[in-house]
C-alpha cells in the first residue's frame, strides 16, 4: 500500500519514543488486536502516536474521554497532517438536557439543547471524509458510539453533480429538499439553498464559508462554481461536485414510508398493551406524541427526537446495535484511546445509564419500546467493531494491562481482571528490564519472558525526571502551602494546589489573596473559553497560584509550573487514588526543579504506589540521562501573548491594560465588529485560547470608546456655558 499519511515535522523521534514506535508498529503489523504505549507526562505521547499513524497507515480513530483533550488532540494533529483529512467528531451540543420523566414527583423534563452549528458541520464533514477517503484521522469523543444514521442510507443519499448532466432545475431542487436542505433566500446558512432564476446556490452543511453555484441552461447544468457564502465572489471552476445529505439522519422516500408504517404498528401494540393493563394515561400519551411525529416525518421528513425511531428508519432488528461513526470507517482501521484509563471505563459505562433513564420514559407512555434500541454500543459491541488498538495512557489501568498480552485472544472486561493495573506493570517491568540502569531488551528475549506488548515511554527528550516527592503532615497544611509558594514564586516559578472541593478552592484562594499571593481557582463552574484563559494567564505571570480540584490532572501543559501541593492527600478515593495522584503529581514534571508535596498523616496503598512508580521511573532516567551525557532541562514553550498589552506608568507605577492603537487614528465601530467577527471565527475552529483574547481586546475598546464619548460630552457642556 502506498503511504497516505504524510507527517510533517522537523524533528525525530527522541529518548526512547523510538523504541516505543518500533514496537508498537511491528505489533500491529503482526496483527495483534491490544497493545499499550505507558508513556510519563511530557514524553511526547502525541508525537509517538502520529508516527504510529504514518507507519501502520490506516484510517484512524483517536478516542479521548473530554471534548478540551479531543480539540487539543485535533490542534496537534492538524498540524502533524496539513495533507490529510483529520476530522472532529464531538457532541455537538453546548447545552443538553436530556428527556427524563421522574414517576416520584409525575416530572416529566422535555429533551433541551443547544446545537453547536460548528461542531456539527465539523461531524458532517467527519463523515462526509470518511465515505470518499482513506487518508482519514478523526479525533472523537465518546460520542463517536452513539447512534447515526446508516452509512448506506447516507451513501445513497448523496448527489453528485457535474457540468453537462442532465437534469433539470426543479428536479434538482427536490432533490435537494430530499437530502434536507431547506430553501432561504434572504439568509443564506448552513444547510440552505437559494434560486435565483436559472441559478441555484447552495450552502453545503459541513464546509465553513463555502457555497457551490449550479447554472442551468435549459435541463442541463451549465456550469458550477465555487464561490464565498458571504461576499459571493467566485473562487473558480468545477467540473463535477458530490453533495452530501444536509442532516446526519436521513433515509430516502421509500425506506421512510415503510418506517412510518412500522412505527404505526408499534404504537397500536404498545397503545393495546397499555390498555390492557388498566394505563389509560400512557395510552393517551404515547399515541399523541407518536402522531404527531409520524406527521412531522411525513410533511418535513424531519421531527424533533427522530433519533428515537431510528430502528424502523435504518430497518434494523429488534435489539440490534445502532449504526455509529464506527460503521463510516472501513473495516481495517486503528484505534488509538488516548488518556485510556479515563476513556474505557467511559465507554463501558455509557449503555446502561441510557438504558435506565429511557426504560422510565416506555414504561410510562413518553416513548415507543423501539426508543431502547437508539442508545449507545455495549462495551462488547464496541470491541467487536475495533480490531486493532493501541492504549495511551501515563496510568493504564487494568483492563489495558491485562489484555494487552499475546495469549489473550479475546478481550477480559476490565472489571474481571486477575491482578490489579499496579500488580500488572511490575510483572512487566521485571520482564522489559531486568534492572533500571539495563536497556529494554531486544524482541525475542521478550518473547521468552512471556511479556506483554506494553511499551514504556519513561524517558522524555528534555532529559526532564519524575518531580521529587515529599510528603508532609496535614497538620498546618495552609500555612506549609504558603511558605512553599513564596519560595517558588522568588524564583519566578508558578504553583499548582488541588482541593477535595470547589468551595475549599474558592475559599482558599480568597485567603491567600489577603495574605498577599496572587492566586485564583478553577473548577468545572468555570466556562470553556474563561479556563483556557485563566492558563494563559498562570503561564503568563498574571498570578502564581492555581487552586483547583481534578480538572488538574490529565492534559494540562504548563511548562512553568514547578511545584505541585496536593491538601488531604491521605482521603482515598477518586480524587486521591493511585491513577489520580500520578496524573496530577505529572504536572510538576515539566519543570527541572519539579516537585510534589502531599500533605498526609498516613501513607496509603494509592500514596505507596505512587512513591514506587516514581522511584522506579527516576532510577530510569536518572540511568539513560548519565549513560548519553544529558543534562536536564525545562521545557520551553512560548505563550500565546493576549492582544492586551501591559505597560508601566510613570505617575502610578501600576500595571495598566491598554491595547495596541493608543491614537485616535481608526474608526473604533469598524475595529470592533471586525474583532466580533474574528473572535466568533476562532471559537468555531474551537482557537479558545485566541477567542478568549480577542473578547478582552473588544471589551478594552468598548471602554476606551465609552470614556471618550463621555468626555466629549462634558466638553461638549462646557463650551455651551463658556458661549
Amino acid at each position: 500500500m502506498s503511504a497516505m499519511f504524510e507527517l510533517a515535522s522537523d524533528f525525530s523521534p527522541q529518548g526512547d519514543q523510538g523504541q516505543a514506535i518500533a514496537k508498537m508498529v511491528k505489533s500491529l503489523q503482526a496483527g495483534n488486536g491490544h497493545q499499550s504505549v505507558l508513556g510519563v507526562t511530557g514524553s511526547g505521547k502525541t508525537f509517538t502516536m502520529a508516527n504510529i499513524i504514518k507507519e501502520v497507515n490506516k484510517p484512524t480513530l483517536i478516542m479521548s474521554h473530554n471534548k478540551t483533550l479531543a480539540a487539543q488532540l485535533y490542534s496537534e494533529f492538524k498540524t502533524f497532517f496539513p495533507n490529510n483529512a483529520v476530522e472532529y467528531f464531538v457532541s455537538y451540543f453546548d447545552y443538553y438536557q436530556p428527556e427524563a420523566y421522574i414517576p416520584a414527583s409525575d416530572t416529566y423534563i422535555e429533551k433541551d439543547s443547544a446545537v453547536n452549528d460548528e461542531i456539527e458541520r465539523l461531524r458532517l464533514s467527519t463523515m462526509g471524509s470518511l465515505i470518499t477517503r482513506e487518508d482519514v484521522i478523526v479525533i472523537a469523543s465518546v460520542s463517536c458510539i452513539y447512534g447515526l444514521g446508516s452509512p448506506d442510507d447516507y451513501k445513497e443519499m448523496m448527489l453528485p453533480v457535474s457540468v453537462g448532466m442532465e437534469i433539470g432545475r426543479d428536479e434538482f431542487l427536490a432533490k435537494l429538499v430530499e437530502l434536507l436542505f431547506e430553501r432561504n433566500d434572504i439568509a443564506f446558512q448552513r444547510g440552505h439553498f437559494r434560486v435565483r432564476g436559472d441559478v441555484v446556490e447552495i450552502r453545503p452543511a459541513y464546509l465553513e464559508d463555502t457555497a457551490i453555484r449550479v447554472e442551468f441552461f435549459g435541463d442541463e447544468v451549465d456550469r458550477i462554481s465555487e464561490v464565498t457564502a458571504t461576499s459571493g465572489s467566485k473562487r473558480g471552476d468545477m467540473e463535477h461536485y458530490l453533495f452530501f445529505p444536509a442532516k446526519q439522519f436521513v433515509s430516502s422516500g421509500p425506506k421512510m414510508k415503510e418506517a412510518i408504517k412500522a412505527i404505526r404498528k408499534e404504537m397500536k401494540e404498545t397503545i393495546t398493551a397499555f390498555e390492557a393493563e388498566g394505563k389509560l394515561i400512557e395510552a393517551q400519551r404515547i399515541r399523541m406524541r407518536t402522531e404527531y411525529d409520524i406527521e412531522m416525518m411525513q410533511e418535513m421528513g424531519f421531527c424533533q427526537g427522530i433519533e428515537n425511531y431510528s430502528r424502523h428508519i435504518t430497518g434494523r432488528e429488534k435489539g440490534a446495535r445502532p449504526y455509529t461513526l464506527l460503521d463510516f470507517f472501513p473495516e481495517d482501521y486503528l484505534l488509538l484511546v488516548d488518556e485510556s484509563h479515563a476513556t474505557i471505563p467511559q465507554v463501558g459505562g455509557m449503555f446502561e445509564g441510557d438504558k435506565s433513564r429511557k426504560t422510565m420514559l416506555v414504561n410510562h407512555g413518553f416513548r415507543l419500546p423501539s426508543a431502547l434500541d437508539n442508545r449507545p454500543l455495549r462495551f462488547n459491541e464496541f470491541m467487536e467493531m475495533t480490531h486493532q488498538r493501541v492504549y495511551v495512557s501515563a496510568t493504564p489501568g487494568p483492563f489495558e494491562m491485562i489484555n494487552s498480552r499475546p495469549e489473550n485472544k479475546k478481550f477480559i472486561p476490565w472489571s474481571k481482571g486477575d491482578m490489579s493495573a499496579n500488580q500488572a506493570i511490575k510483572k512487566i517491568r521485571k520482564q522489559i528490564h531486568p534492572s533500571p540502569s539495563s536497556e529494554p531488551l531486544e524482541e525475542f528475549e521478550v518473547a521468552k519472558r512471556g511479556a506483554t506488548l506494553i511499551a514504556e515511554q519513561i524517558i522524555r527528550p528534555t532529559g526532564l525526571l519524575d518531580p521529587v516527592l515529599t510528603l508532609l503532615p496535614l497538620e498546618g497544611q495552609i500555612d506549609k502551602t504558603i511558605e512553599l509558594c513564596h519560595e517558588r514564586i522568588k524564583n519566578h516559578e508558578r504553583v499548582l494546589v488541588t482541593t477535595l472541593t470547589k468551595k475549599t478552592a474558592e475559599d482558599l484562594a480568597d485567603y491567600l489573596e489577603k495574605v498577599g499571593l496572587k492566586a485564583r481557582y478553577l473548577h468545572a463552574d468555570i466556562d470553556a473559553i474563561e479556563r483556557v484563559e485563566i492558563l494563559r494567564a498562570l503561564r503568563a505571570a498574571e498570578f502564581d497560584i492555581l487552586i483547583g480540584i481534578n480538572l488538574l490532572r490529565e492534559g494540562l501543559d504548563l511548562p512553568e509550573v514547578s511545584l505541585v501541593c496536593i491538601l488531604d492527600a491521605d482521603k482515598e478515593g477518586f480524587l486521591r487514588n493511585e491513577t489520580s495522584l500520578v496524573q496530577t503529581a505529572g504536572r510538576a514534571a515539566r519543570h527541572v526543579h519539579g516537585e510534589c508535596v502531599l500533605f498526609c498523616d498516613t501513607v496509603t496503598d494509592s500514596i505507596q504506589q505512587l512513591l514506587d512508580i516514581t522511584q522506579y521511573r527516576r532510577e530510569m532516567q536518572i540511568a539513560y540521562n548519565e549513560k548519553h551525557g544529558i543534562e536536564p532541562r525545562s521545557v520551553v514553550r512560548s505563550v500565546q501573548q493576549s492582544l492586551q498589552q501591559y505597560s508601566e506608568e510613570n505617575s502610578g507605577g501600576e500595571a495598566q491594560i491598554r491595547v495596541a492603537e493608543d491614537e485616535v487614528t481608526y474608526n473604533a465601530m469598524e475595529v470592533i465588529s471586525e474583532l466580533e467577527e474574528e473572535m466568533r471565527e476562532a471559537a468555531g475552529k474551537l482557537e479558545f485560547e485566541r477567542a478568549a483574547h480577542l473578547r478582552d481586546q473588544i471589551e478594552e475598546l468598548q471602554r476606551r470608546e465609552k470614556e471618550r464619548s463621555e468626555a466629549q460630552g462634558k466638553k461638549q457642556k462646557v463650551d455651551y456655558r463658556d458661549i
